[in-house]
């Protein structure tokens, strides 16, 4: 199987494998839905000409998250990767410069591929129709949400942290970080002897 622009899949699959340090099913997933995804939006060289044109938001931090890393260049370090980590194996790819977005959804219950070590999962013959829903999307991003430079920094009005870009709760003229607002976090500070 051939996207015209991008790539074989087998080439792709071989390259995301390399990245992620082994071909899953998560990596075969990930390659097709990547080359779905950017055909669908008219990108054909995510990490060249197109790469300041093109944005992911990703909707799983698993293995199909690290074949779109490696096959599209984005990253959450260059602002070009959202994580949203909401357990469904679903990315949408927006080209930047034209606004097309189209939001890609596995279809877990149709051909899956082998998760026997070392079989490489084949889906270069199964029907895109077969393993994914595509859907025309919009989405809606602040200039705070773009690649580059962060545009805001202020402190915390209780931990005092420095949040960056719009992250932050207005809360009777103080601006607070998620974690203070909502008296959670993912950590747990101790007292060390």
């Amino acid at each position: 199987m051939k996207n015209e622009h991008f790539g074989t899949y087998e080439t792709l699959l071989e390259e995301a494998g390399k990245f992620h340090g082994d071909i899953c099913r998560g990596i075969a997933i990930g390659t097709r839905m990547t080359m779905s995804g950017l055909k669908r939006i008219g990108i054909t060289d995510p990490k060249g000409a197109d790469r300041k044109k093109l944005m992911v938001f990703v909707e799983i931090d698993r293995c199909t998250t690290d074949a779109i890393m490696a096959l599209t260049g984005c990253r959450p370090g260059k602002r070009t990767m959202k994580i949203r980590d909401y357990g469904k194996m679903a990315a949408t790819f927006i080209n930047l410069e034209t606004g097309k977005a189209a939001r890609v959804v596995t279809k877990m219950n149709k051909n899956p591929p082998s998760d026997v070590p070392g079989e490489k999962p084949d889906m270069a013959n199964a029907l895109e129709e077969d393993l994914f829903t595509i859907t025309d999307v919009e989405v809606s991003l602040r200039p705070e949400d773009m690649p580059g430079k962060p545009l805001r920094r202020l402190p915390c009005s209780c931990c005092g942290e420095i949040i960056m870009d719009g992250r932050e709760i207005k809360h009777q003229k103080k601006s607070f970080c998620e974690p203070c607002f909502n008296k959670t976090d993912y950590y747990r500070v101790i007292d060390n002897p």
